[in-house]
């Protein structure tokens, strides 16, 4: 039972964090204006893992190009999700803590199970 709520909290995680990156990937600011949440990627990265000691935990594509990305501390548990557009501007989107690495199995789609 347990373990069934676990994945159900986690799934659910998964499903707000989607939710919520997917308008704001399409919010982020025009190349050229400025956010105090956005910068370079290469200065983004740089901070993230100077100042929380994270690093990119994972990656996906977005519409128009961009890239969303996961960035956590093994050591600390804390988390941020980034979103760059094509021109290199990184904006953040999320961050907290308490961040697990999780390697659940896919569920089985046989239909002779």
């Amino acid at each position: 039972m347990m373990k069934t709520t676990f994945k159900l909290k986690t799934m659910l995680r998964a499903t707000v964090i989607a939710s919520l990156a997917v308008p704001l990937m399409s919010a982020m600011p025009a190349v050229g204006q400025t956010s105090s949440s956005c910068a370079p990627r290469d200065q983004v990265v740089k901070r993230l893992a100077e100042r929380y000691g994270e690093s990119r935990q994972s990656i996906g594509i977005g519409q128009r190009g961009m890239v969303m990305e996961t960035f956590a501390s093994a050591d600390t548990g804390s988390w941020t999700i980034t979103v760059t557009n094509p021109s290199g501007v990184t904006c953040l989107v999320a961050s907290g803590q308490s961040y697990e690495m999780l390697a659940e199995a896919l569920p089985n789609t046989d239909s002779d199970v």
